[in-house]
């Protein structure tokens, strides 16, 4: 192990290979607050707030209550069960980390997350009423919990890049295909992909391939969905 002029730790043992980046406080605060806002369970519920209550079509034919209500059914179903789920298995020592840090402990919540994913997905489909991007987006989150789970037999592929992979396709296929004006929104999806993935490579929780390959299946999974469902 050797301290590079750059002040970075590195080591070569075998076919395993570190390095440490030393960053200031104020960029690690800023890394971890980036990637706890837009956490792969918010996600979700981000983009179906954005279509419920913003996009002006979608969801026009609704009311207020009708609304919420199916904006807490994304909350619940992509974000409270899962993590919930996390919190008790860690509770009863099936993972070490509720972090995720390693394959094995991803193995499991990933299951669960498909499991909640693949409902609400379901659900959607079968209501007429529910605009096609919006199960199309859903799709896409389904697909994307089937990418982890296949990529974690090999690696630990980024689940935030995977996140972010696909609200930055969703924007920009919406901003090419969709009735209203989505340049500005898509644009914001374009700089929030860049400072989700900087923050995981700052904070060195993945190598560069396992972000790039994060985005890139968070980008097929929506053109998938977006085959599939359209």
């Amino acid at each position: 192990m050797q301290v590079t002029s750059e002040g970075n730790i590195s080591g070569n043992n075998g076919n395993n290979y570190m390095e440490k980046n030393f960053q200031p406080a104020s960029v690690r605060f800023l890394a971890h607050f980036f990637s706890f806002v837009f956490h792969p369970l918010f996600i979700p519920t981000y983009v179906a707030a954005f279509l419920i209550f913003v996009h002006p079509y979608f969801f026009a034919g609704y009311d207020h209550k009708m609304k919420v209500l199916k904006l807490l059914s994304v909350v619940v179903t992509t974000a409270f069960m899962p993590s919930f789920t996390v919190f008790l298995l860690k509770q009863l020592g099936f993972i070490d980390s509720i972090y995720l840090r390693t394959q094995r402990d991803r193995i499991i919540p990933i299951v669960i997350c498909m499991i909640f994913y693949f409902s609400i997905y379901f659900v959607s489909k079968k209501d007429a009423e529910i605009p096609i991007p919006f199960t199309q987006f859903l799709l896409a989150v389904f697909i994307n919990s089937i990418i982890a789970q296949m990529a974690n037999i090999k690696f630990k592929i980024s689940l935030h890049g995977l996140a972010v992979g696909t609200v930055l396709a969703f924007f920009i296929l919406l901003a090419l295909h969709s009735g209203a004006s989505m340049g500005f929104y898509a644009s914001i999806a374009i700089l929030v992909t860049g400072l989700v993935c900087t923050s995981r490579l700052l904070l060195n929780e993945h190598a560069p391939f396992e972000v790039y390959l994060g985005l890139l299946g968070g980008v097929l999974s929506v053109l998938v969905a977006y085959w599939f469902v359209g």
